[in-house]
């Protein structure tokens, strides 16, 4: 079995909450930022640092109009961003495949 490399993991996709964005992101489709930092139990500041490092690295797109007076920001993953997160996914899978192989060794 060839070594897994854990040094080549995207460290974008690697963090829990962005991690959590990207697979909500692809599992439910476009997301607003309420209903991202209700499901991921975060604050605001939080929540917009991790999807500003997911808008700069080309992972997400925001969308921003106002509903009534209110601003409302939607989220969508890209194709980059779909693609990093089966990389990453694959990767996990891996490494998860490698442990159970040796279960009780």
């Amino acid at each position: 079995m060839p070594p897994i490399d854990f040094n080549g993991l995207d460290t974008t996709v690697h963090g829990p909450i962005r991690l959590g964005v990207l697979t909500a992101l692809q599992v439910h489709g476009p997301l607003d930022f309420t209903s991202l930092k209700k499901q991921h139990g975060v604050s605001d500041g939080a929540l917009g640092l991790h999807l500003q490092k997911l808008e700069e690295t080309g992972y997400v797109t925001c969308e921003k109009a106002f509903v009534g007076k209110r601003p409302k920001s939607t989220y969508r993953i890209t194709p980059t961003g779909r693609t990093a997160l089966t990389t990453y996914l694959d990767a996990m899978q891996a490494v998860i495949d490698s442990v159970r192989r040796h279960e009780g060794n």
